[in-house]
């Protein structure tokens, strides 16, 4: 095999990396810095920022953000509305109104030890999400007017896959947006996917995949302390619109695309270590790691039928 191409990108407040045969002329560069000027809430200038500004129910918007807020409501349908485009307003409350990184060493472990009693998290009931509709025969997208989406997780899962159906044209590819791996047409020894401790820093697990996709969640990436000396971080409970503590500080899952893995990685984390483990059997299998470090490796169920990847 020929010496692969592997470049990185900073986009959507993370790093993307790109390893493939062949870009095909394809300017991943500019497709990144695309991607993130039109979906990024931080920019006020953005189409989903203007989307999220336009006081009328029935907006018409690009085709670039039609796909990208009919990926987020596929990763609500596939999580029962665990996870939940439509929180921004909740985002915002718990202190995620600018674009934040990782803390430095050390506060995660205070976090927990300063956190509320675990519990698992639960959809909102009124499922705003279900009334956000795509139309792209007439190329608009309605909602109830004030009702601002956010599609930070959805979104990374979503260009990882775009991009990757792009690149798997011209030969193998493997492409993270922050720890939303999709690969494809790999031949011969598969790719290891490194699952990374959000405690040590050190690898919890190597994953082998040769086409389909990984996806890691967690406390760990956003994460802030408040004014007040309370820590927050960017997975909301939609049943309270707080930080979910649920017991879990992350999970990896694996899916056929970036997108669905993403969703299923944030929704196991907001599960908790029970249900969180009994989604991921369920599907495709992953990793969890429990309050106290533990890595729990989850295998699929054997009893489903499961497309092979």
């Amino acid at each position: 095999m020929a010496e692969m191409l592997d470049d990185s990108f900073a986009t959507m407040g993370t790093i993307a990396r790109v390893v493939r045969e062949a870009d095909g002329g394809i300017d991943l560069a500019s497709a990144f810095d695309d991607i993130e000027h039109r979906l990024s809430r931080f920019d006020a200038d953005s189409d989903l920022s203007r989307l999220n500004a336009d006081p009328r129910a029935c907006v018409p918007v690009a085709p670039l953000l039609r796909a990208a807020v009919a990926a987020a409501l596929r990763a609500a349908m596939l999580t029962a509305g665990l996870v939940d485009p439509t929180l921004l307003g909740a985002l915002r409350r718990a202190g995620y109104g600018r674009s934040r990184v990782q803390l430095a060493a050390g506060s995660l472990p205070r976090a927990l030890r300063s956190a509320p009693p675990r519990r698992p998290a639960h959809p909102d009931p009124a499922a705003r999400w279900r009334h956000v509709e795509v139309d792209e025969r007439a190329g608009v997208i309605r909602r109830a007017p004030g009702l601002e989406l956010d599609l930070a997780g959805s979104a990374k899962g979503w260009t990882a896959d775009l991009l990757a159906t792009q690149l798997g044209r011209h030969g193998c590819c493997a492409v993270d947006c922050g720890g939303d791996v999709r690969v494809m047409g790999r031949r011969g020894a598969p790719w290891e996917v490194r699952v990374r401790h959000p405690m040590t820093g050190e690898p919890a697990h190597t994953l082998h995949v040769r086409g389909g996709a990984v996806a890691t969640s967690g406390i760990d990436t956003r994460l802030w302390e408040s004014s007040d000396g309370a820590f927050a971080h960017h997975l909301i409970d939609p049943s309270t619109g707080a930080p979910a503590w649920t017991g879990l500080v992350a999970a990896t899952a694996l899916a056929p695309t970036a997108l669905e893995a993403e969703a299923l990685a944030k929704a196991a984390v907001l599960s908790g270590p029970v249900a969180g483990r009994r989604l991921l059997r369920a599907h495709h299998g992953g990793v969890l790691v429990l309050d106290d470090g533990t890595v729990d490796r989850v295998s699929r169920s054997l009893g489903r039928k499961l497309r092979p990847w």
